[in-house]
């Protein structure tokens, strides 16, 4: 690339040039270029090319939730602002303070204190590298928490494998085995998060034969903003300092090779290094030159490297911009000017500034012994100009770089496919009970949660495991020490529905989401987006893709719950298939007093239990029916304007403490949900599924397993008081805690099942 590389080429020589220098450009946009060109009268050079690349790639741009889809004889413009954004700007809500804007969604919290929250997903790179995919995955997304002057203070994780039994045999050469994946992707999480300080909090680990070769690694970061503090001023004559890690041939192409299928022959140079010492420096600083007030922006250096970090800086100010790019410094000497310019190296920052402020900057990042160098001016006009020892190597016109409107044209049409419920009983529902528990989706995921640190910063209210080790159905932080208030976090997940319908399992996640951070006491709650998909470009994994979009716009505008921030990751595919339909959601909600929080976990004997929701025919997706070797018709489907009431209500219940435990019913239904809290508490329950409340005659296998959406089961020791908080809503008295340690379920006064709890939790510990 280093000579002018020729755009005046046909349809074919296009094509090849954007296949050879792995661009992942489409015809149109390399004929787009081609105009451009020609209109300059002058042939491209390798680092102009790289820069649209990086720019216009779907990792950085999101071209096909922001092109145009043909869906049922319609078309719609624009999947993103349609659905997802549109939540948001209908609700209008005072309290968000920055959304789809930023790094991350920002929304208040208390006095000029606000809580930025960011997903990200590093997949490809730790199908690649799992230690170092993962462990940099983390490190990103702590960044883009910096990257709006936030100080990070917990981290999340939610991860998909394969089967860990997974047969070797039917492994394509080149991709590593599902256990491999899981031992060191954990193992990388853990590396990052421990060694920066911040606890991992919340999460989930999710297991399915669509994800050997293709894992999914969902990698989030909370933080605290000062409002008064959060600067995006960028005005000409301003400069860019470059603080962090040295730049090297990491990591470069990482964008654009995100943006295709995933195969076996992909380099491992496209997955980054990281150093979590380095970053935690790079952290102390940015928080620093913060709080002095020193920076006028900031973005951390992620997909593409400066060439994006730099870009959206100068477009956002309306300015032009000089880069100097012999003054980075370089892991490798000799690095050619385009592998600068892209470079993903990790633990770098872009901290804009007035020139008065340069050497105070510096001088903070010197104090943390950061290296930091003044690597661009803005400047007036629209000219991106890239220099290397004097001398342009590349000169772009940034209204095109950013405005130019290639909409992608994809197609949506339904998979040819039909459902059936199959015709399974329960022969002997302890035994399936058991089974469940020690299923890999429902098992204790303890072994690896204790390898992340939880509690460092000594913020955690609620951690992953409640009570006796149960697990817990949302984190609660109290960040600030002036004040009570505290900060829940939660996550909903459910692929196997998607196998069914993707617009139930995006609802189902909504709902998940909400409900475990209601279960603790949360309200107030917006969300976050993060879609894993297939290759967009066939029109079934398009199609369920809409069809997911859609229930996120209903479902969320039905509970008053928007959109914060969100992202995408397709081309999830090897040459064993597409992955699941994945939508992980995320919810930030927030609590006015901790010392209110409620874990899962059994208080006391004697203390009544409800169940709050109605219990419906459905098993399809559920654990039940996988069991029993079936998937099932009937998706547990979710009717938002009753849940939200009775949400509504139990937050009611919740402040008039007369809630001793509240747990939400999700995989393996009640018995798997009663069977938590018993163990979490060391106590037992007696159940009666007659007074459970129904949709129609259900059977006792349906009545026990089923995962209908939108349901609690609580502890009081105040019937009366919940009951009076829970008015209008559909709930019901179903038993009561009792300490002889036994889960005890009833029908008709007949036993369904009487089993030793500690015979429940062996089989849930055991389960991986």
């Amino acid at each position: 690339m280093a000579g002018p590389i020729s755009l005046d080429v046909d349809d074919t020589g296009l094509m090849t040039i954007s296949r050879d220098m792995q661009l992942s450009l489409s015809l149109d946009e390399m004929k787009a270029l081609k105009k451009y060109y020609h209109a300059l009268g002058r042939s491209a050079t390798g680092i102009e090319l790289e820069t649209f690349a990086q720019t216009w790639s779907e990792h950085c741009c999101h071209k096909t939730f922001r092109g145009e889809v043909e869906f049922e004889g319609k078309t719609i413009s624009n999947l993103l602002k349609t659905t997802i954004a549109k939540v948001t700007s209908t609700l209008d809500p005072e309290w968000c303070f920055s959304v789809f804007e930023d790094n991350a969604g920002i929304v208040d919290f208390d006095g000029d204190t606000a809580i930025a929250f960011k997903v990200e997903t590093h997949n490809h790179p730790s199908a690649l590298e799992p230690f170092g995919g993962a462990a940099t995955g983390v490190g990103g997304v702590i960044r883009d928490i910096l990257g709006v002057w936030g100080e990070p203070i917990a981290n999340t994780d939610v991860l998909c494998f394969g089967p860990l039994d997974y047969p070797y045999e039917k492994l394509p050469a080149g991709m590593k085995h599902p256990s491999f994946i899981y031992k060191y992707v954990t193992a990388g999480i853990g590396h990052y998060g421990n060694n920066m300080g911040i606890p991992t909090v919340n999460g989930a680990i999710y297991f399915d034969e669509s994800y050997v070769g293709n894992p999914l690694v969902y990698c989030g970061t909370v933080g605290l903003v000062k409002k008064s503090r959060y600067k995006r001023e960028i005005r000409t004559g301003d400069v860019m300092i470059l603080a962090g890690g040295k730049t090297g041939r990491d990591g470069i192409h990482g964008v654009t090779f995100a943006s295709v299928d995933l195969s076996t022959e992909q380099e491992r140079s496209v997955v980054q290094i990281g150093d979590p010492i380095e970053e935690e420096k790079v952290s102390r600083a940015v928080i620093s030159i913060r709080d002095k007030g020193l920076g006028s922006a900031i973005t951390d250096l992620g997909g593409g490297g400066l060439s994006s970090a730099i870009g959206e800086m100068a477009e956002l100010g309306g300015c032009g911009a000089d880069v100097h790019l012999e003054r980075v410094p370089l892991k490798h000497p000799g690095m050619q000017p385009w592998e600068i310019w892209t470079s993903e190296s990790q633990e770098r920052m872009l901290v804009c500034c007035h020139k008065k402020d340069v050497e105070a900057i510096l001088g903070v990042f010197a104090d943390e012994e950061v290296e930091a160098v003044v690597v661009a001016e803005f400047t007036e006009g629209e000219r991106l100009r890239l220099m290397h020892t004097d001398t342009v190597v590349g000169e772009i016109n940034i209204s095109f770089l950013f405005g130019t409107n290639i909409r992608t044209r994809r197609v949506a049409t339904p998979p040819e496919r039909s459902f059936s419920e199959p015709r399974v009983r329960s022969m002997d529902p302890a035994a399936d009970l058991l089974a469940i528990l020690a299923m890999p989706n429902v098992a204790s995921k303890e072994n690896v949660i204790r390898t992340y640190d939880h509690e460092v910063k000594a913020q955690t209210v609620l951690k992953p495991l409640q009570g006796l080790d149960g697990p817990g159905d949302a984190a609660v932080l109290k960040p600030l020490n002036s004040s009570w208030k505290g900060v829940v976090i939660s996550n909903g997940m459910n692929p196997e529905y998607g196998k069914i319908d993707p617009y139930h399992m995006a609802a189902c996640a909504i709902d998940e989401a909400i409900r475990n951070n209601i279960a603790v006491g949360g309200r107030r709650i917006a969300l976050l987006d993060n879609f894993c998909w297939g290759n967009p470009e066939r029109p079934d994994r398009m199609w369920g893709l809409v069809r997911a979009s859609q229930a996120c716009h209903d479902v969320a505008l039905a509970f008053e719950t928007p959109f914060i921030s969100g992202k995408d990751s397709l081309y999830n595919e090897t040459e064993l298939g597409p992955i699941t339909p994945t939508l992980l959601i995320s919810a930030l909600g927030v609590m006015p007093d901790i010392r209110r929080a409620v874990s899962m976990d059994l208080k006391e004997e004697g203390n009544s239990i409800f169940i709050v929701g109605a219990t419906k025919d459905e098993l399809g997706g559920s654990h039940f029916y996988k069991l029993k070797g079936s998937l099932g018709k009937n998706v547990p489907m979710v009717d938002a304007a009753s849940a939200k009431t009775s949400f509504d209500r139990l937050t009611k219940a919740i402040d008039s403490s007369c809630v001793r435990s509240c747990h939400d019913l999700s995989e393996g239904g009640l018995a798997v949900a009663a069977s938590e809290t018993c163990f979490a508490g060391g106590l037992g329950l007696e159940l009666d599924l007659d007074k459970m409340p129904r949709k129609g005659e259900l059977s006792t296998e349906k009545l026990l397993f089923s995962e209908s959406q939108s349901r609690f089961l609580v502890e009081t020791d105040d019937s009366a008081a919940f009951e009076k908080a829970m008015a209008g809503t559909v709930f019901s008295e179903i038993g009561r805690v009792t300490d002889d340690k036994r889960l005890r379920i009833t029908r008709k006064a007949a036993e369904v099942l009487n089993i030793e709890i500690e015979l429940l939790k062996r089989s849930w510990k055991n389960g991986l």
